[in-house]
């Protein structure tokens, strides 16, 4: 198996909730070590008995402001704030996680979105709309956790201008008010600043078009400075990673095409622009 696929199997298995349970484990084991209560420990950081009580039972991952008032109230010597690195992947969906070490390491990222804007492009607001419209619906808090996480992996577009990225979109997708239109408005000009970055082409495939080769569904491909190429795909119900050399081609291959057949970036732009002073 691949240095990628070592990767991406060993953490297959959520990990977040045994980070959960030994940061748990540890601030339980300072606070009795200190003789208080979990009331008096609330009183001495600014948090309620509940919360304190959720946090320590692994209900809840202890925001970093938790940690460093624990750890000052405890007298633990920075061992509980030394865990708030741990806490903030942890905060972050497995599946988000996984596409961020994927990211890190590419030297070329191209994604195709035919339901809606692809997720490194979407703004908070359109992003929260979107995953407000997953049914079973969100509680507010894991609808928090979900945006959050989607915006943290956009980070990877500031911090690694020598990323190449590439995306197709479908016409559609610039037209589809998720959110409301104010929200959509926002949405499209925030494509067309992201546009302007010099590493990152955006191209719109248009409804009118007679062929089409991505009718099989959205897709990402990651290619690494190995020369080894992976890709992405998610369904209803599934996220899966494409490792088979020979299917990786394939999607490859079809990418390549959407490519030739969608607009080209200066034509994709002038459509954005126009869509945006109709909507």
């Amino acid at each position: 198996m691949a240095e990628h696929d070592d990767e991406w199997e060993a953490g297959l298995e959520d990990d977040s909730s045994a980070v959960l349970r030994a940061v748990s484990r540890q601030i339980k084991l300072w606070r009795e070590a200190a003789g208080m209560t979990q009331g008096e420990l609330g009183a001495a950081i600014g948090y309620g008995e509940e919360i304190v009580s959720a946090v320590e039972r692994g209900k809840r991952l202890p925001k970093p402001e938790f940690l460093d008032g624990a750890d000052q109230a405890l007298g633990a010597d920075g061992k509980l704030s030394a865990m708030k690195e741990d806490v903030k992947q942890a905060r972050y969906p497995k599946k988000v996680r996984d596409l961020a070490k994927l990211e890190a390491k590419a030297v070329e990222i191209g994604a195709y979105g035919g339901h809606n804007i692809e997720g490194l492009l979407q703004t908070e607001e359109y992003a929260r709309a979107l995953f407000a419209q997953r049914r079973p619906a969100y509680g507010e808090e894991e609808l928090d956790r979900q945006v959050a996480a989607r915006m943290a992996r956009q980070a990877v577009l500031e911090h690694r201008p020598s990323l190449a990225f590439t995306f197709v979109q479908e016409e559609v997708t610039l037209r589809r008010p998720i959110g409301g239109k104010a929200v959509l408005r926002q949405q499209l000009a925030h494509l067309l600043e992201v546009a302007q970055l010099r590493h990152v082409t955006i191209q719109v495939m248009p409804t009118a078009s007679e062929e089409h080769a991505g009718m099989a569904g959205g897709h990402r491909i990651y290619k690494f400075p190995d020369g080894k190429t992976l890709g992405h795909s998610e369904g209803q119900m599934t996220s899966r990673l494409i490792s088979d050399p020979k299917e990786a081609q394939i999607l490859e291959m079809r990418y390549g095409m959407l490519r030739s057949q969608a607009l080209t970036p200066r034509e994709s732009l002038a459509l954005i622009e126009k869509v945006l002073g109709e909507t």
